[in-house]
């Protein structure tokens, strides 16, 4: 996937139509993929006696939802043109980790210092 992120000359950080098309289409994708996860791993637990589910269970479940509202706020900035933008500096996050994180918010320095805030 190429994202072809960019500045415009007004300052602005912008995708053009076919790239985000590509960006938002390779989201849903992980939306879907992580929202079937989750109602796997919520059947497994419901299924299983009290006993018998650990807490690992638990972690995996919170960790697919925090996933699900990454994604959702992912694709909230791709219509509001915010989308590749670091929210910790405001540069331009690099395409290469945009490849492997579509929901990135922040850039590696920035994700580094602990700007992500709760999570």
């Amino acid at each position: 996937m190429t994202t072809n992120v960019g500045d415009t000359a007004s300052g602005t950080h912008a995708l053009n139509d076919a790239a985000a098309r590509e960006v938002r289409q390779r989201l849903e994708e992980e939306r879907r993929t992580r929202a079937a996860q989750l109602a796997a791993v919520e059947q497994a637990v419901e299924r299983s006696p009290l006993e018998q589910v650990e807490a690992s269970d638990y972690t995996r479940l919170e960790n697919l939802r925090q996933s699900l509202v990454e994604i959702d706020d992912a694709l909230r900035r791709l219509r509001e043109g915010t989308y590749g933008r670091c929210e910790g500096c405001g540069q331009a996050i690099p395409a290469g980790r945009l490849e492997i994180l579509p929901y990135a918010r922040f850039c590696v320095r920035c994700q580094g210092r602990g700007a992500r805030g709760d999570r």
